[in-house]
């Protein structure tokens, strides 16, 4: 199961948000989410429990806890939407589809 773990002390990083879920179970991974110009925490980061007792457990248990002096919101992760987003903006497009150029 993955969950999403929010309001985290910006000093927390990979390792320790590894370590606050395994008392409660296997973790496959975690990852604080960082922002790549600054290379500094945004807050927030994603756990991967292989078994989804252990994660339901985690998240009942930890979801307004207070940890490194900041109370954190931890629930179940919502899946990424497929396509990743507005394809007008990607290809280019104004938000209307059209290209800047007047000659389109």
């Amino acid at each position: 199961m993955n969950i999403f773990v929010a309001q985290l002390n910006f000093k927390i990083q990979s390792d320790s948000l590894r370590e606050i879920f395994e008392e409660y179970g296997t973790v496959t991974s975690a990852k604080v989410i960082v922002d790549q110009m600054s290379g500094r925490s945004k807050g927030y980061g994603f756990v991967e429990m292989a078994n989804d007792d252990e994660a339901l457990r985690a998240i009942e248990e930890l979801n307004g806890a207070e940890v490194e002096g900041k109370t954190i919101v931890v629930k179940k992760a919502n899946p990424r939407p497929a396509g990743g987003g507005n394809r007008e903006y990607r290809s280019g497009g104004n938000r209307y589809g059209k290209h800047q150029d007047s000659r389109y």
